[in-house]
């Protein structure tokens, strides 16, 4: 489908960040949903075998993020964090990115997801350039895509996506409303993390797989990386809130967790209060797929 939309208006505009190291408390555990101890792989660093298209479900892991996570920690007066910000509120899944220091320098791969907390954004990167990174190299991302509107569809608010993927993720026109392929449909009961924030333009929140029932009757257990997803029941046009006949759509971002509240993580890149967008099962819709970084996988 060929939509309608402002890309000509659009400003694309440099962020940096650097290869960001895993970080640990003290002491390392965590502490599960049901009372275990554990000591697991988090957020941060270079992942080598964990990469979108990937399962976000079984790991040894706790939020682990796919490819490499990148953070800014430039200083600015007065507001120290600002660099940063501005990296995880301009980036959007899709854009490309292009290492510009060390070894891998002028390879280039595409963000594919924020992870809030931490305040890390997630590219995607061939295995041979991720032999070559190290924590410390710097990633130019060429931001593209928020401010982005479907002129024909004045009811559905849209964010965090490059035009480019939109383009690719075979949106079909069904009167007012848009059919959306999703490999999951999760209701809105079931997430947890990343609640209570008065916008979605930065971060993720995630799906809590703790009750097997609900599990099993979505099929949770079988998401995976950079899957793109349906939240019934919620809108997130102002935040993230509970709406009865709402429809979001986000990507999944990060691995599952074991903390309570916790669990794979979605970043918002549609969304409709009244429910405009219509989402239809298709097992590919995966940004993986649709960016052709790993078509062997959805054969």
């Amino acid at each position: 489908m060929n939509l309608r939309m402002n890309v000509d208006k659009l400003v694309k505009v440099s962020v940096i960040g650097e290869v960001s190291s895993p970080v640990f408390g003290d002491p390392p555990y965590k502490i599960t949903a049901f009372g275990d101890l554990v000591v697991f792989p988090g957020v941060g660093g270079i992942r080598y075998n964990v990469r979108v298209g990937d399962p976000a479900v079984g790991w040894m892991a706790d939020h682990v993020e796919p490819g490499v996570s990148i953070k800014n920690l430039s200083n600015y007066p007065g507001r120290s964090n600002a660099p940063n910000l501005a990296l995880n509120t301009l980036a959007c899944i899709g854009n490309e990115a292009k290492v510009v220091t060390g070894d891998a320098k002028g390879a280039i791969g595409y963000v594919t997801g924020k992870h809030g907390g931490i305040e890390h954004v997630m590219v995607d990167f061939e295995p041979e350039v991720l032999e070559r990174l190290v924590i410390g190299d710097k990633i130019l991302v060429k931001a593209f895509g928020q401010g982005l509107k479907l002129l024909d569809y004045p009811h559905i608010k849209v964010m965090n996506i490059d035009p480019m993927l939109l383009q690719k993720m075979n949106i079909i026109p069904v009167g007012d409303k848009i059919e959306v392929p999703v490999t999951h449909k999760v209701p809105a009961a079931i997430m947890g993390s990343g609640l209570g924030r008065n916008h979605t333009y930065r971060g993720d929140y995630d799906i809590q797989l703790f009750d097997e029932k609900i599990v099993e009757e979505y099929g949770l257990d079988t998401l995976r990386l950079g899957d793109i997803v349906a939240i019934i029941n919620a809108d997130h046009s102002y935040g993230r809130i509970y709406r009865t006949g709402a429809i979001s759509i986000g990507v999944i971002v990060h691995t599952n967790c074991v903390s309570a509240g916790h669990g794979p993580g979605v970043t918002t890149i549609m969304t409709s209060s009244n429910g405009k967008i219509i989402p239809k099962i298709d097992p590919k819709a995966n940004i993986a797929y649709y960016l052709n970084i790993r078509p062997n996988i959805f054969k």
